[in-house]
């Protein structure tokens, strides 16, 4: 529940009205998968021209200063509840929005497209594993079952229907990189239950102070060391696109998603990544769908609407 301590502004009261207004959690997750595919199609155009860390910390300043401008009053009327559970929001912000956005984009780097897949379908999987851990969630067959068969939609996919694909496959540095941070963000999701009652756009607000405060140092001594970036337009249009979409609008939607149906569940939408991957590349690169792509997407959608379910009592 949102707390509405302070009267709102015009604007904000919109913003903060579409935020919780959007209650379909399906809509939500599919959303942040989408934007969160094209973050990883941006972050490796933009690999050797836009600095890792640099871009990480501008990332989130865009979102910190747009968030104020609407909806400060908000923000302010619930400062109390965020000085009280600092440690939880210190602890999201670090893992979610910090360490997070950082190791993804210098992973990015130097794996390749193909092993990114790979791993990022373990996400699902890590979830389950870290809510059972951490607190002991039940988990059912029935969520099993879904992640499994997403899973297997997903491998589909990244070879193509050729089992060989697996053989060839080389890991380096960056694909550690990746492994390591979709256990941070496994852990980030896990803990979101433990977020207290604000409004989402507060929340928003002191994840992004804590995301760029943790990596702006780490950018400063990029920069130090001569790695700055170049002011043209793929810049511009990459800045402003993972300043926007996967930032704001993404996390926005995943919190509310997991708020509205749960970690574990949500999980398995990270599966929708592939897909939203391979249309919006199909879009940019005229590349055009095969047979395997449709076999992947049938198992993926039937995966992720298998383990959303919630099981019968």
């Amino acid at each position: 529940m949102t707390v509405d301590a302070a009267p709102k502004s015009k604007p904000m009261a919109r913003a903060h009205w579409a935020l919780r207004g959007l209650a379909n959690p399906y809509l939500l997750l599919a959303t942040a998968s989408l934007f969160w595919s094209g973050n990883h199609i941006v972050g490796r155009a933009m690999g050797g021209h836009v600095p890792p860390l640099s871009v990480s910390t501008i990332r989130w300043l865009f979102p910190v200063a747009v968030l104020w401008a609407f909806a400060h009053k908000q923000i302010r009327a619930d400062w109390p509840i965020i000085r009280a559970h600092w440690k939880i929001m210190l602890w999201l912000g670090a893992t979610g929005g910090a360490l997070f956005t950082a190791l993804q984009y210098v992973g990015l780097q130097y794996t390749a497209a193909l092993n990114v897949s790979v791993l990022n379908s373990l996400v699902p999987v890590l979830i389950v594993a870290t809510g059972a851990l951490l607190f002991r969630d039940r988990v059912s067959p029935q969520q099993i079952g879904g992640i499994a068969l997403s899973s297997l939609g997903v491998l589909v996919i990244i070879t193509q229907g050729q089992v060989e694909t697996l053989r060839n496959l080389g890991f380096n540095w960056g694909d550690l990189i990746i492994l390591f941070n979709m256990l941070v963000f496994s852990i980030y999701a896990a803990c979101l239950r433990m977020l207290p009652r604000l409004s989402p756009l507060s929340f928003l607000f002191v994840l992004g102070v804590i995301s760029s405060a943790g990596t702006l140092p780490f950018a400063i001594w990029e920069a130090a060391s001569g790695n700055t970036l170049t002011l043209d337009w793929l810049t511009v249009a990459s800045v402003a696109y993972v300043s926007v979409f996967p930032s704001l609008v993404a996390f926005a939607a995943w919190n509310r998603g997991v708020e509205l149906i749960g970690a574990n569940r949500s999980g398995p939408f990270l599966h929708l990544v592939p897909i939203c991957t391979a249309l919006v590349g199909g879009v940019v690169l005229g590349e055009h769908l095969a047979a395997f792509h449709v076999a992947g997407f049938v198992l993926i959608i039937a995966g992720v609407w298998l383990a959303s379910k919630r099981a019968a009592a």
